[in-house]
């Protein structure tokens, strides 16, 4: 199959998931944001996003896409190091700013790979999952916080540790989406002089609001808990 067996096509589904990817981060960074303006908007959101069905199915295709970006990324990483050392993504012009970025994407994905699963262990685990299983049938789950998405972003941005390691993520998250989203679109045809120039310029704009408007949340809720 074209998708799997050509480095081209390989490519294409990288750069896909990663588009979908950056799409339910801009999705995730606006629900976050409801949470500095109305606490009861934010527990809202949290409900109506628990264990319903089409909040299932939707999660079941984020972790989907998640499971496809990182298969890929091995793979390709694999590959670019046995045809030419320890490059990602072959790319016609590669400027200074997005050296580092580009020649260390791997690790940069391990460190977004890392606090993924430290976002699942402090919010998933705790909200979205007991309500599955208490749905399933364990009635011992304790579901009293499930949709209180504001008592665990407060208890988690109390710990000074959660933070530290939130905003070690959130740096490493703003390098990978920066040079990867400009490197999907080349990847997706946006390649000539002008567009993949410009492409760049929103790459670093989209990726650093997001980025950002994560960390206000998590340096909010720990001031807040300061006084």
């Amino acid at each position: 199959m074209w998708l799997s067996n050509s480095s081209v096509g390989r490519k294409v589904v990288m750069s896909v998931t990663g588009v979908a990817l950056v799409l339910f981060l801009t999705f995730h960074m606006a629900m976050n944001l409801v949470a500095l303006f109305s606490e009861e908007g934010y527990n809202m959101v949290c409900e109506f996003l628990g264990a319903n069905w089409y909040a299932l199915v939707a999660t079941a295709g984020l972790a989907a896409l998640f499971v496809i970006h990182i298969i890929y990324a091995f793979w390709l990483t694999m590959q670019n190091r046995k045809a030419r050392g320890s490059e990602r993504y072959a790319v016609v012009d590669k400027p200074q700013n997005v050296e580092w970025a580009s020649q260390n994407m791997l690790v940069l994905g391990l460190i977004v790979l890392a606090g993924l699963g430290l976002h699942l262990v402090n919010f998933w685990a705790k909200m979205q999952l007991p309500e599955l299983l208490f749905k399933m049938g364990n009635l011992s789950v304790n579901t009293a916080y499930a949709a209180d998405g504001v008592y665990h972003i407060q208890h988690t941005f109390s710990n000074p540790v959660f933070v530290v390691l939130y905003l070690v993520w959130l740096g490493a998250l703003w390098f990978h989406l920066t040079h990867g989203f400009w490197s999907a679109m080349q990847t997706l045809g946006w390649n000539n002089k002008i567009w993949i120039n410009r492409w760049k310029c929103i790459s670093t704009i989209y990726s650093t609001i997001i980025v950002v408007c994560f960390a206000l949340v998590v340096v909010a809720f720990f001031l807040k808990s300061l006084f």
